[in-house]
């Protein structure tokens, strides 16, 4: 992005002072174009004055600085310090400072948006994609080690158990670290599982633990306890246990004569219906 203007005067030295001034920038800070050279007309008539073009020409790098710094002074922090490392495709932007803790944000949420700002704004010029990384108080570095730490403890563990573990929602830069240190280590792989922003990473075991059960609800090749066969039984963690109970036997009344009908019960000397009476 080149930052010009366009100056007149009676002379070109005229003219370039103007547009300087109107730059803010030296002689030699700027390069120039001379557009028109003054004319002279005849008695006076159809003179023309020197017009020039003075510009600035601003890396990728330079216009992102500039850009952050905009939003520092509307945010109140005019006292931050800006340092720049420009590389061929990359630059890093470091800032320092007191109270810089607004510009990282929770989990260094902050910062990555200030990064992917000024990232847009220096690829609107011309030329391949620049990347740009912005950092604050070295937390990248410190935040690379603290999740290089985490991948190799929770790989420990997944090689341990054999079961996969899955971390909490991190952004792509993270991910990578972790991805990065994952693949250093034997006996266990790393994956991306779900949809920005709760991108998520899962470690998991190049042997993983199978489980199986057989029809008694007991892990194939073993056996049951003695609490597992006894019904009432709590199980191996304690507690009160119970003796299999024997069948319950059915109830039979005494007065009761197996295999007799209601009407050989009763006496037989009597009718079996009472007499009934018409009026």
């Amino acid at each position: 992005m080149n930052r010009e203007t366009v100056a007149t005067g009676r002379t070109v030295d005229e003219a370039l002072e103007k547009a300087y001034e109107q730059m803010g920038v030296s002689q030699g800070e700027a390069q120039f174009e001379i557009i028109d050279l003054p004319k002279k007309g005849f008695l006076g008539l159809g003179s023309s004055p020197a017009k020039v073009r003075v510009y600035l020409e601003t890396s990728k790098a330079q216009c992102a600085v500039d850009y952050l710094q905009s939003i520092f002074v509307k945010m109140g922090l005019e006292n931050v310090q800006i340092d720049l490392t420009e590389g061929e495709n990359s630059a890093n932007i470091s800032l320092n400072g007191e109270g810089l803790g607004v510009l990282i944000g929770r989990r260094g949420e902050t910062l990555d948006a200030l990064q992917y700002l000024a990232g847009l704004v220096a690829n609107r010029m011309e030329g391949d994609y620049y990347r740009i990384v912005v950092d604050s108080g070295n937390y990248r570095e410190k935040r690379e080690k603290t999740l290089e730490n985490l991948a190799k403890k929770l790989s420990s563990q997944v090689q341990r158990t054999g079961r996969s573990v899955t971390l909490e929602p991190m952004n792509p830069y993270e991910r990578r670290v972790i991805h990065a240190t994952i693949q250093g280590i034997d006996g266990v792989v790393s994956s991306s599982v779900g949809e920005e922003p709760a991108r998520r990473v899962v470690i998991s075991s190049t042997n993983p633990v199978k489980r199986s059960y057989n029809r008694d609800r007991s892990f194939e090749g073993g056996e049951r306890s003695e609490h597992s066969r006894d019904r009432g039984s709590r199980g191996p963690r304690g507690g009160r246990s119970f003796e299999k109970r024997p069948p319950r036997e059915k109830y039979v009344p005494q007065d009761v004569v197996p295999n007799r009908t209601k009407v050989e019960m009763e006496d037989d000397s009597k009718p079996l219906y009472s007499k009934i009476e018409i009026d």
